[in-house]
């Protein structure tokens, strides 16, 4: 029985001393980017040696893939299914656009973070595919319903995509100060001046 015992507090030690190290790592990764982030750092941030960070996570793969999954866990992005059953394209991006920018607005350092750090880490952009993958189908998902053209299908394209970006979130709110609301009309004018 004592045996058992044992055994269980050891697991439930090597669990807290992993969810401490994961959520060091979140933490410094969105104060500084995961670029930036040392594994000396995670562990003065975790209160353990640097042996066992490597212990827990013996490659940058393994770690980043057990923030992203607590991180997100924490974050959820925004519902592209629910923007489907708006009909108008219009009325359909304006909706996205206020979820998206609330959501950027929350987790501004992170994103803004990870968006810059991508380039510098392959592991880091195997982990951040599904993302990726993520915002290609919101893309898709408010480029429906207009009704351009050719050239002008294209052009329009372009201007959703841009509309969703974080850099232009990022753009529109801090240096030209505009509200998440202020933002997101604009953008819904600037496509549908492309729409003609």
């Amino acid at each position: 029985m004592a045996r058992k015992y044992e055994l269980r507090e050891r697991a439930e030690n090597i669990a807290a001393t992993r969810a401490r190290i994961v959520e060091a790592t979140v933490a410094l990764h969105e104060q500084l980017g995961p670029a930036r982030t040392t594994i000396s750092a995670i562990a003065s941030r975790a209160n353990v040696q640097r042996l066992t960070v490597y212990r827990h996570f013996p490659e940058e793969r393994s770690l980043f893939q057990a923030c992203s999954a607590h991180w997100t866990s924490r974050h959820p992005r925004p519902d592209a299914a629910a923007w489907e059953l708006i009909g108008d394209p219009r009325e359909r991006l304006r909706a996205a656009l206020l979820e998206i920018y609330t959501f950027f607005r929350r987790t501004e350092g992170m994103t803004g973070h990870v968006l810059r750090d991508l380039h510098e880490s392959p592991a880091l952009r195997e982990v951040a595919e599904p993302l990726v993958q993520y915002w290609l189908h919101v893309r898709e998902v408010l480029d429906e319903g207009w009704q351009a053209h050719g050239r002008q299908r294209t052009l329009l394209r372009a201007a959703v995509g841009h509309a969703i970006a974080f850099e232009t979130w990022h753009s529109l709110t801090g240096r030209e100060g505009l509200s998440d609301a202020a933002a997101a009309a604009a953008m819904v004018e600037l496509v549908g001046a492309v729409e003609g």
